[in-house]
């Protein structure tokens, strides 16, 4: 089963919009800062071509079984950040949700409203009911990014995933569902 194209979104001061070719630059340009490259996939490596790759997975024809938006200022345009619903398992009504934020968007609440955003989005669109957000322990940032957004602590994943550091970090599991009572972040200025 496909998965829509991703919409425009507007969130607050955010605008999640889809990617586009001439997003390079900005892409290439966060992907030289060490959070990124560390807390994301292994196949990430700072190189204009793992750049290029990964704008083209997110911009390219053809069906994608995810749905990625950049986060973007939505006065300025300028680009804040990255969030994708993936994993998605409609037979489950699962999904996982994935982001990072450009150095200078955080600690300003830019993820937890993109993050609220795009499940929002998610619950209604796909349909999924349930939304699971994991991180490494040791990148307690996004721990805060889950609690802010509304999702639900669930445990401990031992070695679960390989991290751009090459490293089997131990993850942390937390999830939403499409009836739990949270705040609407994208409404906040």
């Amino acid at each position: 089963m496909t998965v829509p194209d991703p919409a425009e979104l507007p969130a607050g001061p955010l605008l999640l919009r889809p990617w586009r070719p001439g997003d390079l630059d900005d892409v290439w340009s966060a992907m030289q800062d060490p959070a990124v490259l560390v807390w994301n996939a292994a196949s990430l490596d700072g190189s204009r071509a793992s750049a290029e790759e990964w704008l083209a997975r997110r911009t390219g024809p053809g069906e994608r079984p995810f749905v990625p938006w950049a986060i973007t200022d939505a006065v300025t345009g300028a680009l804040l950040g990255s969030v994708a619903l993936h994993s998605i398992d409609h037979e489950q009504g699962d999904a996982e949700i994935g982001y990072w934020t450009v150095r200078a968007a955080r600690g300003r609440g830019v993820a937890p409203r993109a993050v609220d955003a795009a499940v929002r989005w998610g619950f209604a669109a796909l349909p999924v009911d349930r939304v699971e957000l994991v991180h490494a322990v040791e990148n307690t940032a996004s721990g805060r990014v889950a609690e802010k957004a509304g999702f639900t602590f669930e445990g401990r994943l031992r070695r679960s995933y390989r991290y751009g550091d090459g490293v089997k970090h131990d993850e942390l599991l937390w999830a939403r569902l499409a009836d739990d009572d949270v705040p609407d972040l994208s409404t906040r200025s």
